[in-house]
């Protein structure tokens, strides 16, 4: 079981909004995926990788995870900050089995 967070690389977002981000997603995808997953990742100490795609491929994996059933969170920012509100920024995706999800990631890079 992993969780996969797809951030966007065309953003340039600090540090530190980068992580609020990523938390947002991990977060909010963890809520979706159903207590049994959950359970297992935690055991299993909780693994999460971080990608880097653009706007338009986020947008498809989220298609692809939707119809394949799939847990994810589109996370789109308030724009108090950096950016205007209403940017999306990152794609959550699982926890789930790690198969599942290297099908659909498994071509992108790390963040970097």
């Amino acid at each position: 079981m992993k969780q996969v967070i797809v951030v966007r690389k065309d953003l340039n977002l600090s540090k530190g909004k980068l992580a609020a981000q990523v938390a947002h997603a991990s977060f909010s995808s963890s809520q979706l995926a159903g207590r049994k997953a959950v359970k297992i990742w935690e055991k299993d100490g909780q693994k999460k990788v971080i990608l880097a795609a653009g706007r338009q491929q986020l947008m498809e994996i989220k298609k692809k995870c939707r119809k394949l059933k799939i847990p994810c969170s589109l996370i789109s920012d308030a724009g108090l900050t950096e950016i205007p509100s209403g940017t999306i920024t990152c794609l959550g995706i699982g926890p789930a089995d790690d198969s599942k999800i290297d099908k659909l990631t498994g071509s992108l890079p790390l963040l970097k």
